[in-house]
């Protein structure tokens, strides 16, 4: 093989990866995915999309390398690939980040909007929580929470927030994480917990970030 038909051959496969990934309900998709191994059906109702919809999706992640996926009885349960996956997504997020003024004005524009005001760092919240100095809230939901969570992490999942807000202490900041820096979740919940008197804050970062630091982290068998 010569060596323009061999960088041909890399480039197109190379290209098949970054196609798989151009592409907004794919990239939420890998988000939703870097939480834990999900049915297509909790995909499909997480994100929006029609079963069949999610599926086609799935297919094309699969088709890429990007997704792997095993029968469990009749459901078809997907995951990541592997951490490389996570990590080139997180890459890209942030590449988006640097280069692109739009995504921060809409991030800046929806926080400043929820009164998202105050952030906790990784660094920060690893010394509070050895001091024992915060609670810590995970607000996805349930089944994100048990497939893993950050340690010492409890589940108030946001659409259930309010039921659980006479468990709160008052004597501590809460402090409020989700699915990563997109999502606006742990944004919904520190903006109605402030309002109801709470000192509550969001990590700047989500469970996936977490535990990709090699923080401690609890996970499903």
């Amino acid at each position: 093989m010569k060596a323009r038909e061999f960088k041909k051959k890399i480039y197109n496969e190379l290209a098949v990866t970054t196609k798989a990934i151009a592409n907004p309900n794919r990239l939420r998709i890998i988000e939703l995915l870097a939480q834990g191994a999900s049915t297509v059906e909790y995909i499909a109702e997480q994100t929006g999309l029609s079963v069949a919809n999610a599926s086609q999706h799935l297919q094309t992640l699969k088709n890429a390398r990007l997704v792997s996926s095993e029968k469990e009885g009749k459901y078809s349960i997907y995951r990541l690939a592997g951490p490389r996956v996570f990590e080139a997504w997180s890459a890209l997020r942030e590449l988006g980040l640097s280069q692109n003024a739009e995504i921060s004005r809409l991030m800046d524009d929806y926080r400043n909007e929820h009164e998202t005001l105050e952030m906790v760092s990784v660094e920060e919240l690893v010394k509070r929580v050895d001091k024992d100095e915060v609670f810590l809230v995970d607000v996805r939901p349930r089944h994100e929470y048990e497939a893993g969570h950050i340690l010492s992490a409890t589940s108030f999942p946001r659409d259930e927030i309010r039921q659980h807000i006479k468990n709160l202490p008052k004597n501590k900041d809460i402090i409020a994480y989700c699915r990563g820096p997109l999502c606006a979740m742990a944004d919904d919940v520190v903006s109605l917990l402030r309002r109801q008197g709470f000192n509550a804050k969001r990590l700047e970062l989500g469970y996936p970030e977490w535990k990709a630091n090699g923080l401690p982290v609890e996970e499903s068998a």
